[in-house]
């Protein structure tokens, strides 16, 4: 999926610069000649955004812009043909806190672009799409290094069986960088369809919500456990359905979210 990423600001510079390194090489960076400072995939521009969007709006799969919503919705807008053609277009603010899903969501990739763009800064991706709104489950996995993919695969579907909930109800799987990593836990969950969201080990240092500690954990990668806080933080509101439960090489549990019991 080739990328360009579009800032204006020098705040949203310091969140593309995260942005380049979470997503992978070969993305290009836009931002003003003020900013410029020549290295690879760096881009100055000097029109306004509206200019920039029109000109590179049919170059790339996908567009991040690091900048108010409406600026984006505004600089896009007249460019707008349907959503079998369009680019997948994400708005993340300044503060790297929120992905936007703006544009061509499923067909065109702005969700799953929006999601990657919120694990690379730590942030929260904003989904809106009707399909994605009515499902309210969180998967949270732990796991050894060498875990299979069918593995993960048998364990989630295991975990649903037990709390009679189809897998078509899950918003998300959530995991430590260091498992979402690992080939097993990736493609496990790619193969299961379903999105993959990155907890770091700060976040669940600090959390705030009970749930189940481990020393054998805590010894190995310096955090009291996995597969709950994640399933935990990953959404909102949530309360565990299902406590850790383990599988051969997986640890998992589950969460809903909008929960007020």
């Amino acid at each position: 999926m080739s990328l360009a990423i579009v800032t204006l600001s020098e705040e949203g510079l310091k969140v593309a610069a995260r942005l380049e390194s979470g997503l992978g090489e070969g993305v290009d960076l836009f931002l003003p000649e003020r900013f410029y400072q020549a290295k690879p995939h760096t881009k100055p521009f000097s029109q306004g955004i509206r200019a920039l969007a029109e000109d590179i709006f049919d170059k790339y799969d996908g567009m991040v812009f690091i900048m108010a919503l409406g600026i984006v919705v505004r600089a896009v807008a007249p460019h707008i043909k349907d959503k079998l053609s369009d680019p997948a277009v994400v708005a993340v603010d300044d503060a790297g806190r929120f992905a936007v899903s703006v544009l061509s969501g499923h067909e065109g990739g702005a969700n799953e672009l929006a999601l990657k763009v919120a694990n690379a800064l730590h942030g929260e991706a904003v989904i809106t799409t009707g399909t994605e709104a009515k499902k309210d489950i969180i998967i949270g996995i732990g796991c050894k290094a060498d875990v299979s993919s069918e593995a993960v695969k048998e364990a989630v579907l295991a975990g649903l069986k037990m709390c009679h909930i189809p897998l078509e109800r899950v918003r998300l799987v959530a995991t430590i960088e260091e498992r979402a990593r690992l080939p097993g836990v990736f493609g496990g969950v790619r193969e299961l369809g379903v999105p993959l969201r990155i907890i770091s080990k700060e976040e669940i240092s600090t959390c705030g919500k009970e749930f189940s500690r481990s020393e054998f954990v805590k010894e190995k990668i310096g955090i009291w456990g996995v597969c709950e806080p994640a399933a935990l933080l990953a959404g909102r509101k949530t309360k565990l359905i299902l406590r850790k439960q383990k599988f051969p090489g997986v640890t998992i549990a589950v969460a809903q979210e909008n929960l007020t019991w």
